[in-house]
């Protein structure tokens, strides 16, 4: 292969991972997401497996650096971190984001069948998820851009309940692979492809037959109150009572309303130092009342403390929030980069987790399940809750993004946790987007960014349990396992010329 083909296939690898963001919110052109996969199985499917290890890298790299931009706002403009070393972090970490597609691609070639349609359709496909899979759980996790969440509001978004997001991701990824593997196929060898795109249709089309949830009792009216207070305004202890003084007013004024939803950490204290008539102010109001808050065991220095949301209905209740944001609420690897300290002016940045199982909390007469922040991107810790709960609730701070994408992809996360779940979701944050999303995904009701406002509609409780709660991602790793293996097979069975090397 000479230097002009490669480097083609380089740029061509580099120019679709740099596109694949525009998939997903805000930018919503969800038919990007599966064209430009397609070129990189086509780049990868003669390329050696240097070759394709370089291309994958790229690829990786043009897909953080566009799609996660948004760490270098959180760092530098809200976490007093330096410009240029906020700079080489975000660089460093879409490196390390690059290193999965990267993998993939030098194991693809590498371990798979040397026929290139044979690859593509057996191996390509399930390394690609295997790879989501690691980067949503490998050191904390960050499960962004799945493929799967492009295509929320398409009508694969019905294969959702019953696969999840990366059983949708896989589904998308088998399909491309299929059609790159009639490229490169001749004859008869076209078959194979051809008979799984036409399953693949087949199952998509049936999976908007079955119904897995139906309503539970008489809808919820909601309000979300959207503050919009500045995070160097919230930190400030002595803004701490007239930020609590606000959120209390304008929740007194709301009538008719079964429960009032505050964002994370809406009030930035301890609880024991709220006084109780603040509280039993919340308790007389006609509403049962959700709202983010900071808790510690004792009052002694070192005392373990929590991001925790606090619920004010018959009875209080409260949620410890399990899923800690790295370098946000807790420093990774403490002892070696504690250093990084002294340029983070992160506030409550060494929160301890609660525990994974938690009961829900009983609200305007439901069972809600509650997260924060950006726990909702963790399926596991939304599956939790369910099936005991009628409705999801998630409580969150999208301050630290700014002007940026974090909060458009967020919410359309948590649309996808609505839809697996058959769950209406109900998603308060500090200056938006609040919103109130239906168990379809639907968001009926949106408050916009940066604006202080009440977020005001019904939400009607669900029941039920849907494959993917009762299953979670069982099924996809079963069938990505038997692709694999049967991938592994025909590459030692079979004959062929080697892969350039």
């Amino acid at each position: 292969m000479g230097f002009p083909g490669s480097a083609m296939r380089i740029a061509a690898a580099a120019l679709s991972g740099l596109a694949y963001p525009l998939a997903f919110a805000p930018f919503d052109l969800f038919w990007l997401a599966p064209v430009t996969v397609a070129v990189l199985f086509l780049v990868w499917a003669k390329a050696s497996a240097r070759q394709a290890a370089l291309q994958g890298f790229v690829f990786g790299l043009g897909m953080a650096l566009a799609g996660v931009s948004w760490i270098y706002v959180s760092l530098s403009e809200f976490g007093g971190m330096p410009a240029p070393l906020a700079g080489g972090a975000v660089l460093i970490f879409a490196a390390l984001m690059a290193l999965y597609p990267m993998t993939i691609g030098f194991l693809q070639a590498r371990l798979g069948p040397r026929s290139p349609a044979a690859r593509a359709v057996l191996v390509m496909p399930v390394l690609w998820i295997l790879g989501e899979w690691l980067r949503g759980n490998l050191m904390s996790g960050f499960p962004w851009l799945y493929l799967g969440y492009s295509q929320v509001d398409t009508p694969l978004a019905a294969l959702l309940p019953i696969i999840g997001t990366l059983g949708l991701g896989l589904w998308l990824a088998l399909a491309v692979g299929a059609l790159v593997a009639i490229a490169h196929g001749v004859g008869r060898t076209r078959a194979l492809p051809v008979g799984v795109l036409l399953v693949l249709c087949v199952c998509a089309a049936l999976a908007r037959l079955p119904v897995f949830v139906t309503p539970a009792g008489e809808p919820l009216n909601v309000a979300l109150v959207q503050h919009n207070v500045s995070l160097s305004d919230k930190w400030q202890s002595h803004n701490a009572s007239n930020i609590a003084s606000a959120y209390l007013h304008e929740s007194e004024a709301l009538s008719g309303v079964d429960l009032i939803v505050w964002p994370e950490a809406a009030l930035p204290a301890y609880l024991d130092e709220i006084a109780p008539v603040f509280l039993a102010r919340l308790e007389d109001h006609e509403a049962d009342f959700l709202l983010g808050a900071l808790a510690r065991d004792s009052l002694e220095q070192n005392a373990p403390y929590y991001n925790v949301a606090v619920g004010i209905g018959k009875a209080r209740s409260l949620y410890r929030k399990h899923q800690l944001v790295p370098f946000g609420e807790y420093l990774p690897l403490a002892g070696l980069l504690g250093w990084l300290l002294d340029y983070l002016s992160i506030p409550m940045s060494d929160f301890s987790a609660g525990p994974l199982t938690q009961p829900p909390m009983q609200l305007g007469g439901y069972a809600v399940g509650v997260s924060i922040c950006y726990e909702d991107a963790f399926t596991h810790v939304i599956n939790e809750a369910v099936p005991q709960v009628q409705l999801l609730a998630n409580l969150s701070e999208d301050a630290w993004f700014g002007d940026s994408l974090a909060p458009h992809q967020r919410l359309q996360m948590a649309r996808a946790r609505a839809i697996e779940t058959g769950r209406p979701m109900i998603r308060s944050s500090n200056n938006g987007l609040s919103a109130l999303i239906d168990a379809d995904g639907r968001v009926h009701e949106i408050a916009p960014q940066f604006v202080r406002t009440v977020v005001r509609g019904d939400v009607q409780p669900m029941t039920g349990i849907t494959p993917f709660v009762r299953y979670g991602n069982l099924p996809m790793g079963v069938l990505a396992a038997l692709l694999l293996a049967v991938g592994f097979w025909c590459r030692i069975r079979g004959t062929g010329d080697p892969v350039s090397q």
